[in-house]
C-alpha cells in the first residue's frame, strides 16, 4: 500500500517537470528573513520566555512558482549537518506570515511528504495538486491554520525505499527528516518552539515517514495526516538489521508511547473506500488509537490510493481537525 502506481508516480513527475520548464529565471532569489515587503531586515527579538523562534541563518531560496495571491513556492539545495545527506528542499509560506499584524508571530510548520520514490523532487510543491492553494483558501475559510509547507525529498536515490530511517550503511534519512529538515526551518521562518507547532502530512509511503516521525520523537512534532500508509517499516534495506528495524516500527513506537503515558500526539488518516490494504490501517487505529494518540480516520468515498485523491480530501476534514489541535499564529 505504500508505493503509488508506476503510472500514478509517471504523472506526477512528468507534471513536475512542466512546471518547472514554465519557472523563469530572471526571478530575484527570495529571502524569509524579511519582515516587510519593502525588503526590511528582521530586527526584533523574541521576548524571553517565548513561544517563538525567529530565524537565525535565513537564506536566499529559488522561486519555483507563484500562485495567484502572489505567494511564491520556493527551492534550496540543503547538505545535512547531521546526516550529511544533500538534497532538495521546497517551501512556501502563506500571505498571512508576510502580513504586519503577524510579524513577530510564529506559524505551524506543516512538512509535506511524497509517495513513490520521492526522489530528486517532491510532487507537492507543484500546481497540479494544489496543496498550497488548498491550505490557502482553507485557512481563509477559518478551517485551516496558515502553515508553512516544507517540501524535502524523501529517498536518497530512485532505487531505494528508505523507510525514513537511519539504515544502518546507508544515508541517514532519518536524522535528515528529523533534524536537518527541522532545523533548516528553523533558520528561515518564524516557528514555534512547541511540538504543537509542527506536523506532517503524506501520501502513501510519505504518510507512513510522517506518522512514523511524529511517534518516534512526539517532543518535536505533535501531528500528522497520513493518506494510505503502511504502519510497519517494509523497506528490503532492512534485511540483517531486524534490531534498528523493530526501532522504526510505527506499531512498536505507538505502543512505546500508550506505555509512556505521553505526549499527545495528532494522526489523521485518510483512506479511499476502494484502496487496499485498509485492515492492517484499522487494525492500527483499533490498538493504538488511545491514550496519548488520538486519532481520526476520513473514509474517501469511491477514493483509491492516490496523492491526488488524498490532496484534494485534505478539506473535507482531516485539515480541519489537525488545525484545531495545533498552535496557530498570534497577531
Amino acid at each position: 500500500m505504500k508505493r503509488l502506481s508506476t503510472a500514478s508516480a509517471a504523472v506526477l513527475a512528468v507534471c513536475s517537470v512542466v512546471l518547472v520548464a514554465g519557472c523563469s529565471s530572471d526571478s530575484k532569489p527570495v529571502n524569509f528573513g524579511k519582515d516587510d515587503a519593502k525588503g526590511g531586515t528582521t530586527r526584533s527579538q523574541a521576548p524571553k520566555n517565548s513561544k517563538v523562534q525567529l530565524p537565525t541563518n535565513p537564506r536566499e531560496w529559488t522561486t519555483q512558482r507563484e500562485l495567484n495571491d502572489g505567494t511564491k513556492v520556493v527551492r534550496t539545495t540543503l547538505k545535512g549537518g547531521k546526516s550529511g545527506f544533500e538534497g532538495k528542499v521546497w517551501a512556501w509560506a502563506p500571505k498571512q506570515y508576510f502580513e504586519d499584524k503577524y510579524k513577530n508571530s510564529a506559524f505551524p510548520v506543516l512538512i509535506a511528504l511524497p509517495g513513490s520514490n520521492g526522489y530528486p523532487s517532491n510532487y507537492w510543491y507543484g500546481g497540479d495538486l494544489k496543496l498550497q492553494e488548498t491550505i490557502a483558501e482553507q485557512a481563509g475559510k477559518g478551517k485551516s491554520l496558515p502553515f508553512i509547507v516544507i517540501m524535502p525529498v524523501l529517498n536518497a536515490d530512485k532505487k531505494n525505499y528508505y523507510d525514513g530511517s537511519d539504515i544502518p550503511g546507508r544515508a541517514k534519512m532519518g536524522t535528515w527528516m528529523s533534524d536537518d529538515v527541522p532545523d533548516l526551518v528553523r533558520e528561515n521562518f518564524r516557528t514555534f518552539k512547541d511540538p504543537k507547532g509542527w506536523g506532517f502530512f503524506g501520501s502513501s509511503s510519505g504518510g507512513y515517514v510522517g506518522m512514523k516521525m511524529m511517534l518516534q520523537y512526539p517532543n518535536r512534532f505533535g501531528a500528522a495526516i497520513a493518506g494510505g500508509p503502511d504502519t510497519r517499516p517494509d523497506s528490503p534495506l532492512w534485511n540483517g538489521h531486524e534490531r534498528e528495524k523493530q526501532a522504526n516500527n510505527p506499531e512498536k513506537l505507538a505502543q512505546d508511547l500508550i506505555n509512556k503515558g505521553g505526549p499527545t500526539v495528532n494522526l489523521s488518516i485518510m483512506l479511499g473506500t476502494k484502496e487496499s490494504g485498509q485492515r492492517n490501517v484499522k487494525d492500527f487505529l483499533a490498538k493504538y488509537g488511545k491514550g496519548p494518540i488520538k486519532t481520526n480516520l476520513h473514509m474517501i468515498q469511491n477514493g483509491q490510493h492516490s496523492g491526488r485523491q488524498y490532496a484534494k480530501s485534505l478539506a473535507d476534514g482531516p485539515l480541519e481537525w489537525i488545525s484545531k489541535r495545533m498552535l496557530a499564529p498570534s497577531p
